[in-house]
């Protein structure tokens, strides 16, 4: 008897690649609000799309807190900021009250998205291996394409060298 056919979905695929000066792939994902936000309707302004794994969480929590207080100074490049994990909109809502964001949180709960940015994959923590968000980041430019990629970054420190590559490709 031959084995069972499994379905391959986005959490279960290997992890795409993602290659610099390559359109970026499409996405339209809820916000915190429930509004759906589609790259496309972003194109003619840079976006910063920042993967991360959990709300509230202490790494999670810095990023985002980050990217808040450095936000002004993304809008002086014409950058929008979106930070995307697989919490819903109610816990982004929770998120963005007790820590006072500022910036947009989108939800793929079916990591769908993360897979196709190379942001949902295999993780390997204190060897025990599992598939989760890969904390990482896309720099897309105008014209929708990556301009530039930060796999498995480190949640301190990285807004600002977010911002600091930005001002160097405008």
């Amino acid at each position: 008897m031959a084995p069972a056919k499994t379905k391959r979905t986005p959490a279960t695929q290997a992890q795409a690649k993602i290659n610099v000066g390559e359109k970026a792939p499409a996405f339209v994902l809820p916000d915190e609000n429930e509004q759906l936000v589609s790259l496309g309707d972003l194109l003619g302004q840079w976006v910063v799309l920042y993967f991360y794994p959990r709300d509230n969480t202490p790494g999670c929590t810095t990023e985002a807190c980050e990217f808040t207080d450095g936000l002004g100074q993304f809008q002086e490049l014409c950058a929008v900021v979106l930070g995307c994990s697989p919490d819903n909109a109610d816990r982004h809502r929770k998120f963005i009250a007790k820590h006072q964001l500022k910036i947009r949180l989108l939800s793929d709960t079916d990591h769908a998205v993360m897979g196709q940015y190379g942001a949902w994959g295999e993780k390997n923590m204190y060897g025990k291996k599992s598939q989760g968000v890969i904390r990482s980041t896309v720099l897309i430019d105008p014209a929708g394409n990556i301009a530039h990629h930060w796999p498995k970054v480190r949640a301190a420190g990285h807004a600002e060298r977010v911002r600091e590559k930005l001002a160097e490709l405008r």
